[in-house]
């Protein structure tokens, strides 16, 4: 029975599933390049917790800019552990960077990350695949280094401005 249906269940779910994650970003590469990169200037707030909740923080975030009526740039967020130690969960800075003449908004910290060399991973994909990606790429060349990733680390995703487009996700670690 199952012979017989075996094209109609990959048009009707296989195929869907595969565009979504073509659509997304899934196949595009990840460039990994020894670069400088900085400086930034953010405006953030702390977050101590799952790393599935990030999202929330960075809309809370960007509630405190739209009310302050000052401009967000990319999304950033600095994570100071690693989620693989401590069970999932991180500390991190969540917020958005801001130019150098901007104030900061009501009830965010300022933070500041100076011009430094870095490993930085780079893709276009959507933003709840784009990390993955990078750090796994980031991993990938490290360990043929016989090195490991080393937290902090810092992830800037650019929206690509339409809905219909991919931003970009930047993943910089120290070197």
């Amino acid at each position: 029975m199952f012979k017989k249906q075996w094209p109609a269940f990959v048009l009707a779910f296989i195929l869907p599933l595969l565009a979504v994650f073509w659509w997304w970003g899934g196949f595009n590469p990840v460039s990994v390049t020894e670069t400088e990169a900085g400086p930034y200037r953010y405006a953030y707030l702390d977050y101590d917790g799952p790393i599935s909740n990030l999202r929330k923080s960075h809309r809370t975030a960007l509630d405190h800019f739209t009310a302050a009526k000052v401009a967000a740039g990319d999304t950033i967020s600095v994570i100071l552990t690693d989620p693989r130690v401590a069970d999932g969960k991180v500390r991190a800075q969540l917020g958005y960077t801001l130019a150098e003449n901007a104030p900061i908004p009501d009830g965010l910290k300022e933070g500041r990350i100076e011009r430094r060399p870095v490993f930085a991973a780079k893709v276009q994909a959507a933003v709840l695949l784009a990390p993955s990606k990078a750090y796994q790429a980031l991993s990938d060349t490290l360990e043929s280094r016989g090195q490991a990733i080393v937290m902090p680390t810092v992830e800037l995703y650019r929206p690509a401005g339409q809905a219909n487009r991919i931003g970009s996700f930047t993943l910089e670690m120290n070197r």
